[in-house]
């Protein structure tokens, strides 16, 4: 692993304890020597993360569609921006640069993002491991909503163990590491 997307807000939520876990993801991805690629703001959590690693010496790749650079969100110490068409695009670029997935807590884009890239695992189109940082059991909810989807026949148990929620790094570097991807599902009539 070389690169993790991370997907976060443009907002910093109205708990102290999502900008420090910001923060200690930034501190902990230049201490993993792992590169971050993310949506490229200046703002919000994304702000927050993209300035602790720059500060301590990471690398940090952004990507980020047209409409919100020419929105002023674009984060101005970024010396890496890759300007794309739309937002499509830029999921799709991501996942490309990326060797894994993490979602700090945010709003429904971050939601989307993360979900989708493990949709796109279950069907073969992203072999990156997808983890939703857990801090202060933000994503309890969606935890359960996942284990109904199995309990509902809609998810099988296997497949669900392909995604983390943990609110510990040490435990996210390890599934990460020995992460196997889905098995692309075939159908039958």
């Amino acid at each position: 692993m070389k690169k993790i997307a991370v997907y976060c807000g443009a907002s910093s939520g109205n708990n102290k304890i999502y900008q420090d876990a910001a923060r200690k993801l930034g501190r902990w991805l230049v201490h993993e020597n792992l590169e971050l690629v993310y949506g490229g703001g200046g703002v919000g959590l994304m702000g927050t993360l993209a300035s602790e690693v720059l500060h301590n010496g990471g690398k940090v790749h952004g990507v980020m569609p047209q409409e919100l650079v020419d929105r002023g969100a674009a984060f101005s110490e970024l010396s890496d921006l890759e300007v794309v068409a739309n937002m499509s695009i830029r999921k799709q670029e991501m996942l490309t640069m990326a060797d894994g997935c993490i979602a700090l807590p945010g709003g429904p884009g971050t939601l989307e993002e993360i979900v989708e890239a493990f949709s796109w695992a279950r069907i073969g189109n992203n072999d990156n491991p997808c983890v939703l940082y857990n801090i202060n059991g933000y994503y309890n909810p969606l935890k359960t909503m996942f284990d109904e989807m199995v309990h509902a026949d809609f998810l099988t148990q296997i497949d669900r163990e392909k995604l983390l929620f943990s609110d510990s790094l040490t435990e996210i570097l390890a599934f990460m590491t020995t992460y196997i991807p889905p098995k692309v599902r075939h159908y039958q009539n």
